[in-house]
């Protein structure tokens, strides 16, 4: 299983806005354009970064405008904005066996290290903004 692409959308999509600011109309159709990708999805992924104030979608305005500067937005910001993610990225099964030894210790000795993976992915992503990469378009 993945990570849904909704999270690598929205980076493009932010970048997208800002590269294109003033120079097109950046609306849903124009960077479903350059993500390759249907307009309603990036509808939806719109709608979830304007929800965080990443973004801002007036109508009968220029298209899409960023919420607030590059250098403000990291990765982490928008991975929380898109992923439906509500405290762990990870989660077990309801009903692992407590007659069982391994059941029954799966969940402590198996969540430590997977809430030390998801810190160390969060750590990573709140150390690159938007600007970071943009210096690189």
């Amino acid at each position: 299983m993945k990570i849904a692409t909704r999270f690598p959308i929205a980076v493009h999509t932010l970048l997208c806005i800002d590269y294109f600011d003033g120079a097109e109309r950046t609306t849903s159709d124009f960077i479903a354009g350059s993500v390759n990708v249907n307009p309603v999805v990036i509808r939806q992924v719109l709608q979830k970064l304007k929800a965080a104030g990443l973004v801002e979608v007036r109508q009968g305005q220029r298209g899409a405008h960023l919420g607030r500067p590059l250098e403000d937005i990291t990765l982490l910001d928008v991975f929380q904005a898109v992923e439906a993610v509500n405290g762990s990225l990870f989660d077990f099964h309801d009903s692992p066996n407590p007659d069982c030894p391994v059941g029954r210790h799966i969940k402590p000795i198996l969540g430590q290290k997977l809430d030390a993976a998801q810190k160390a992915l969060e750590d990573e992503l709140a150390t690159t903004t938007l600007a970071d990469l943009a210096a690189q378009v």
